[in-house]
């Protein structure tokens, strides 16, 4: 399991007392501005954690992001889950489709950041990321998913191929977004159970995740820019997959 003891920024910390985090304490910028100051406070309150208030300078020691925004939260770890399964298992029951973001090598923190923060957003089941070469998640990682992070499911495994393979075992179709596909994404009926992949900012999908992937699909574009940013990448397709439901949801 991996583990974050710190939590930084405004979004990242009201969204763990909401989603009731176990907190230490809230360490809170001496002079931060009077309505936020009464909302981080009365938040805490209602959570039962104490805040301090500190020399910006303290925080500013401490910080991992350099972008504290004046409010550190200090508490239990961020749990990863040991894989899909366990995700799944935790889950109570749902009628949507589950649906897995699977990431190949995602190593930018803001970009795994913002993956996390649109895959809350179209009520993905969770994300699933590799131990090694990969982020992990980090304070950058909850700052920039603005908070997200204390609703989506993480699981880190040690390898991403037999964890699809486990996927796909229990009914998953594996989509890959590859720019080389033959096939847009309007193309593909995305509304059964999925495990979306998104390659690695540099180097895409690997080549053994590419053989595993039922179907591939690209983005359409127009640009002279081969590819979209990862995270961007992401999150059109996922809410390719989110507009799909919908449709089916409105018209059952």
């Amino acid at each position: 399991m991996d583990y974050e003891t710190t939590i930084e920024g405004r979004n990242a910390v009201m969204e763990a007392l909401r989603a009731r985090r176990p907190l230490a304490k809230i360490m809170l910028a001496k002079g931060t501005e009077p309505a936020f100051s009464r909302a981080i406070k009365g938040s805490a309150r209602n959570a039962g954690v104490p805040v301090v208030e500190v020399n910006r300078s303290r925080l500013d020691a401490m910080s991992i992001t350099a972008n504290h925004q004046g409010v550190i939260a200090l508490g239990a770890p961020v749990h990863c889950y040991a894989s899909a399964g366990e995700i799944l298992d935790e889950m109570p029951d749902r009628h949507d489709p589950p649906l897995f973001v699977i990431l190949d090598g995602i190593q930018d923190p803001h970009n795994l950041g913002a993956i996390i923060r649109t895959c809350d957003a179209v009520g993905a089941t969770g994300v699933v990321i590799p131990k090694r070469r990969a982020c992990g998640i980090t304070s950058a990682v909850a700052k920039a998913s603005a908070g997200a992070i204390e609703y989506v499911p993480c699981a880190r495994v040690s390898n991403l191929a037999r964890e699809v393979d486990k996927l796909k075992e229990q009914g998953f179709w594996i989509v890959g977004a590859s720019a080389k596909a033959d096939k847009t994404m309007y193309e593909i009926d995305l509304e059964g159970p999925l495990g979306i992949v998104i390659g690695s900012e540099g180097q895409g999908i690997s080549s053994l995740l590419m053989k595993k992937c039922d179907f591939l699909v690209r983005i359409p574009t127009r640009g002279r820019v081969s590819s979209l940013n990862a995270s961007v990448a992401a999150a059109v397709v996922l809410f390719e997959v989110f507009r799909q439901r919908q449709q089916t949801c409105r018209f059952s």
